[in-house]
């Protein structure tokens, strides 16, 4: 973002070429700094974590979002925001309606591959549910990953998969369980783990004849 000239000079007046000036950062960089340390850290990441991870003092932190309180939900409000577009948008790249319900399971897990973060959020996980605030929100969260699946199951002409509220609510069941799962036994690429077993799901539903 461009400074009105006016704080230009005022800033010149302050700051020699022996000084360093503050360094100026997005609201979205401290967010990834607080997915870093969150990652780093588990719940007891703190702002002066945040900070590092950003490259920032403290103060700019807390002058951004005043509490980690408050940086947790504007993290989970932004995180949640975005989720149905990045679904969408990776549905919309399949080849088939099957390939984009696959796709955009996979999308929900996208940037989870190392099983020490992964576990680091997953304890983060249990500090947000015990915080109502931020259960809400991650209500909210996993509400926005079970209506798009069962928006593309709805049209993925999969003739034995059950309705498509309840095959939206499994699939996202199936991709929380798998990630809790392979943080406990990290074994092979979570990615290949949730596609093998959406996989293995999607290919009975797809099956017409009657059991």
């Amino acid at each position: 973002m461009l400074r009105a000239p006016a704080l230009e000079h005022a800033a010149d007046g302050w700051f020699t070429d022996s000084m360093a000036r503050p360094r100026k950062v997005s609201d979205a960089e401290l967010l990834a700094a607080c997915a870093s340390a969150i990652g780093l850290h588990g719940p007891g990441f703190t702002l002066a974590h945040v900070a590092a991870a950003a490259d920032v003092s403290v103060g700019t932190v807390v002058g951004r979002f005043g509490s980690k309180h408050q940086l947790l939900v504007t993290l989970m409000e932004t995180e949640t925001a975005t989720l149905g577009q990045r679904m969408r948008a990776a549905g919309e790249k399949a080849a088939n309606p099957v390939d984009a319900v696959k796709a955009a399971v996979l999308a929900t897990s996208d940037g989870i591959d190392d099983p020490a973060t992964t576990a680091n959020h997953l304890a983060q996980l249990g500090a947000d549910l015990a915080d109502p605030d931020l259960r809400r929100r991650l209500a909210a969260h996993r509400q926005v990953i079970r209506t798009v699946l069962t928006e593309l199951v709805a049209t993925a002409g999969l003739p034995s998969a059950p309705p498509p509220r309840q095959a939206g609510a499994m699939l996202a069941a199936l991709v929380h369980g798998a990630q809790v799962d392979w943080a406990l036994q990290p074994k092979g690429s979570l990615h290949k783990r949730i596609r093998r077993d959406v996989d293995i799901l999607l290919d009975g539903w797809a099956r017409t004849e009657k059991r």
